[in-house]
């Protein structure tokens, strides 16, 4: 069953990845979306295809998520407006560096906080409201397994991802007794646009983190998202956990599966 149609979805680093993915997927379901990126030419590109494809309403706009007066006025024109969204998806993080703490590059670290807790936070808390006025609505958190086990020179990305676990089962406790729903989608080595940035557009070195493997692609992240969001409404689906095949632990990879 189709409980999507219809349903306005807000959803933040839609220009590419994991936010594209999820955008097109939605789409296909008969949702309409707010697209919110940085890069504006991007979404608006994105938005006018989907809705030429699909006869779904679309609205973009440049937000960068760690610029907190930016997202509250994003969301407040999203209100006045009657957008306000039944769907979050907080998918705008992002990477910096692979160095141990004690070599760590103090930029990269306020980059990932900023961005990936502080970015989700401010969303989130200009989103919330809205859901609660009218007792109803779901966000949907985009994790990664970095956020259940560490591995080796990610520690700062690490406890960012661990935040965004503890925030998604923190809000689920202070939303009980509303019908707003809190989940996370968690997946691990993923091909999209991560290392690249991560690694400072090294295409090289991104390149090789998925060599001789198959990782998942943005479209396995979407259809998991799908799957969740489309949960009938008495069911909150805390969290979904996903990994490639040839992946049964952040440090165990079969590299001859690809």
């Amino acid at each position: 069953m189709n409980r999507l149609v219809g349903k306005r979805v807000l959803i933040t680093g839609a220009s590419a990845g994991i936010g594209e993915a999820c955008a097109r997927y939605f789409a296909e379901q008969g949702s309409d979306l707010l697209l919110s990126a940085r890069r504006l030419d991007r979404i608006e590109a994105l938005a006018s295809e989907l809705a030429e494809a699909h006869g779904i309403e679309t609205h973009t706009a440049a937000v960068d998520v760690t610029d907190r007066d930016a997202v509250s006025a994003y969301v407040d024109s999203l209100a006045a407006n009657g957008l306000i969204p039944d769907v979050l998806v907080n998918n705008a993080g992002k990477a910096k560096g692979l160095d141990t703490v004690q070599e760590g590059d103090l930029d990269h670290w306020d980059e990932m906080i900023d961005t990936n807790v502080k970015g989700l936070l401010y969303v989130t808390r200009a989103v919330l409201p809205l859901m609660v006025e009218r007792d109803s609505g779901h966000v949907i958190n985009i994790g990664s397994i970095a956020g259940r086990w560490v591995y080796p020179k990610g520690a700062v990305y690490n406890a960012t991802k661990f935040a965004v676990r503890a925030l998604s089962e923190a809000m689920n406790i202070d939303l009980l007794g509303t019908q707003i729903r809190v989940s996370s989608v968690d997946p691990g080595l993923a091909e999209t646009e991560f290392s690249e940035v991560r690694f400072d557009g090294d295409a090289e070195r991104a390149k090789s983190v998925y060599s001789d493997t198959v990782p998942l692609t943005p479209n396995d992240i979407a259809d998991a998202v799908i799957y969740v969001a489309n949960a009938p409404p008495h069911v909150d689906i805390f969290n979904l956990v996903l990994m490639p095949t040839v992946q049964r632990y952040p440090g165990y990879m079969d590299r001859k599966g690809g």
